[in-house]
């Protein structure tokens, strides 16, 4: 007997809440432990890490070939089977270069075992009904920082950084890697049954929009030879790709780089780490109310809307603020537009042009995105240094989320602008 839908969706917001809370969260928390005892500057630390969102950015794209013809169940499972020994690499690294050799794995590992495979699996398997999927499993992985963020940084007053490592390692193999061997082994299906008239393609610029907008108009056209192709030339894609790539980098180079912000203004590693994760609760409110959201705006609409609050919240943190409260209503602020940008990427495809080909699709629009991740936390130290302060570097991101808002406005396709 096979797995169902809700098992998939369920197994699946567990592994992600996991994944997302060990491979990414517990590294800004431990930075400042990580430099403190091993003499390794926080630009080279950063540049680990960033080196392990490269590789996984690269891979994505490759990946989701796989993805759109075997499934996502060896993907995910391998990859949450090679974390393990990363983190493990990390934890005992006596080098700095062995500790980047870990990070370079984890790398690996995370480009199986975070969103975008998570994504194609729920896009595939729910069909009509894959908002609400989507929706579900970002609302689990929000929560990975108000769990991880503070249980790392209770872990590690109690033990050094590399036994915390440890148990967060202990933590993912038990749970992410047979939770992706079980549930993962639905039948996935080689086309999209009942999926199909959502699309209508269309010419490079005003490439194909759903159904819903366009059936009464336009005839039934047969598909290019390379559907794909055709919407990866279009001048909308090439802007969709730009923009989140710049909203990205403003993003994560601030969100890797707050808690270093916080405790060199002088407040304590603990509230840092409660800042950091109860932007998860914002990312959680944001995804809660996504669907109104989508229900009741143009993808242009929600799409402005929620990058305009990207660049306003990153330009609050540009000022020397300490009080925790404040610091707390702006990293859940911040969180609400970092939860529903998760949703508008996870969308951003078939929004646009529909279901068909969106491993493929997606695939080629996580990589750069994946990449832009990945320097963002090293761009982040870097420009602090040379700025000298966090707080122009958040300046500078602003400017970067503002130019991100104007690339996505200009990205919507004019027949989906409709939607």
């Amino acid at each position: 007997m096979h797995p169902s839908k809700r098992a998939v969706l369920l197994g699946l917001c567990l592994t992600q809440i996991t994944s997302w809370g060990v491979l990414f969260y517990a590294f800004p928390v431990l930075q400042p432990r990580i430099a403190a005892d091993t003499g390794w500057s926080a630009t080279a630390l950063t540049a680990a890490f960033s080196a392990a969102l490269v590789i996984s950015g690269l891979l994505g794209i490759p990946l989701g070939r796989v993805l759109d013809r075997r499934g996502p169940r060896l993907i995910m499972t391998m990859g949450a089977a090679l974390a393990v020994p990363g983190l493990l690499a990390v934890a005992a690294a006596p080098s700095y270069w062995v500790f980047l050799l870990g990070w370079l794995l984890l790398g690996v590992a995370m480009s199986g075992t975070l969103y975008p495979p998570a994504f194609a699996a729920l896009t595939r398997w729910y069909g009509r009904r894959r908002i609400f999927a989507l929706t579900m499993v970002t609302l689990a992985g929000g929560l990975a920082s108000t769990v991880f963020a503070p249980v790392t940084e209770a872990l590690a007053t109690q033990l050094s950084w590399r036994e915390t490592y440890v148990v967060l390692a202990v933590v993912l193999g038990v749970l992410v890697v047979p939770v992706h061997a079980v549930v993962l082994s639905r039948p996935w299906p080689k086309e999209q049954t009942g999926e199909s008239a959502d699309v209508v393609p269309g010419a490079a610029d005003a490439a194909a929009a759903p159904v819903s907008a366009t059936a009464a108009e336009l005839p039934p056209q047969p598909p290019p030879r390379d559907y794909a192709a055709t919407i990866m030339r279009s001048r909308p894609y090439i802007l969709l790709v730009t923009g989140m790539a710049l909203g990205a980098v403003a993003m994560y180079a601030g969100l890797i780089n707050l808690v270093p912000m916080l405790v060199e203004r002088g407040v304590s590693p603990m509230v840092a780490a409660w800042v950091l994760g109860l932007g998860g609760v914002g990312q959680v409110i944001g995804r809660i109310f996504y669907a109104r959201l989508d229900r009741g705006t143009s993808v242009r609409q929600r799409s402005v809307l929620i990058y305009a609050l990207l660049a306003l919240t990153t330009a609050a943190l540009a000022w020397n603020i300490t009080a925790a409260v404040l610091l707390i209503m702006i990293s859940m602020a911040a969180g609400v537009a970092r939860g529903i940008v998760t949703l508008l990427q996870a969308t951003a495809v078939t929004d646009r042009w529909g279901i068909r080909d969106y491993g493929r699709l997606s695939g080629v629009l996580n990589g750069p995105m994946m990449l832009a991740v990945a320097v963002a936390p090293f761009v982040g130290a870097i420009l602090a240094d040379w700025l000298g302060s966090y707080e122009a570097m958040f300046g500078v991101l602003a400017g970067l989320a503002v130019l991100g808002l104007g690339a996505i406005a200009a990205s919507i396709p004019a027949q989906a602008s409709r939607g």
